[in-house]
């Protein structure tokens, strides 16, 4: 495991082993005793696109591995200037960065940089454009299988906008992978022709009557208004006490609209606090993945 560029790109035995460690640093940090590798390893953060869960958890992540952060801000850098990202991070490798976590509305960014460097700096993707988030597809996962104890066989209903969601297809491409039944909620306007393997409907009661993992998404108000008004779309698929399977697991990457993609009722009450889980979670697994890249091949 050089890099985290996709779920794609993983085996599945790098996958368990990501979930394994993860589980490690879980009950170390309960104990309070936190054995580290990397301690002393210099990140570069690459925020190129607005985040709060996914860089806090990160930053937490490394706070707790005592690797040091140094945050990189693109509108006073010599990208610029015109230098290329290829090159600024050739630079950053020789000043002594050990590893690069970035996040770009560019989907292909990471791929390219990454083919044209010379240097073996490991790169996280922390979310590219609309079509990788691996490690919150990891976290979900990892949440999963603390409540199922397996995927297979499960109902994991995701709702929402899949075609912009690099949440969906990260997670579909990870679950497939472990044999969950994966239906896909959304309507016409919102649906991926390119996804494969999953059951496509509009039919939310239907949905959630048997599903054993409620996974909404995030939804922007300005592509719902250049299909249909915003009211009618609540009305079809929004996640509600009135419609969700009292056993099913509810989840939410965030950040949440309340009383949109799921109601304020649902989102306090005992359902809604396996959204926060998934937050906390998702810094134990961001650990295993920073000892993986950053801790060598001990």
């Amino acid at each position: 495991m050089k890099n985290l560029i996709d779920i794609k790109s993983l085996k599945t035995v790098e996958i368990e082993k990501i979930i394994t460690i993860a589980q490690k640093f879980e009950h170390a940090l309960e104990s309070g005793v936190v054995e580290s590798r990397v301690r002393g390893k210099n990140l570069a953060f690459l925020f190129n696109e607005t985040s709060t869960r996914t860089r806090f958890s990160f930053e937490m992540a490394c706070h707790n591995l005592g690797v040091r952060i140094f945050n990189f801000h693109a509108g006073s850098s010599s990208l610029e200037k015109g230098e290329t990202l290829v090159d600024t991070v050739e630079n950053l490798w020789a000043i002594g960065i050990n590893g690069v976590i970035l996040r770009h509305r560019d989907p292909d960014i990471i791929i390219n940089t990454e083919r044209d460097l010379k240097t073996k700096i490991p790169f996280i993707n922390a979310g590219n454009g609309s079509m990788a988030h691996p490690t919150q597809a990891l976290l979900d996962y990892y949440t999963m299988k603390k409540h199922l104890g397996t995927v297979e066989g499960k109902n994991i209903v995701i709702i929402g906008d899949i075609l912009h969601s690099r949440v969906a297809k990260s997670n579909i491409e990870l679950l497939s992978r472990f044999d969950a039944n994966i239906i896909c909620c959304a309507p016409e306007y919102f649906r991926d022709s390119k996804i494969k393997g999953v059951i496509w409907s509009d039919n939310l009661k239907e949905c959630l009557k048997n599903a054993d993992v409620t996974m909404c998404l995030r939804i922007q108000e300005e592509r719902i208004e250049e299909n249909i008004p915003f009211e009618k779309y609540i009305k079809s698929f929004q996640v509600n006490e009135s419609n969700i399977n009292k056993k099913s697991l509810l989840m939410h990457p965030g950040p949440t609209n309340r009383d949109i993609e799921v109601s304020s009722k649902l989102l306090d009450g005992e359902q809604g606090q396996t959204i926060l889980e998934q937050a906390k979670n998702g810094v134990f697994v961001r650990m295993a993945v920073l000892d993986l890249l950053l801790g060598g091949t001990k």
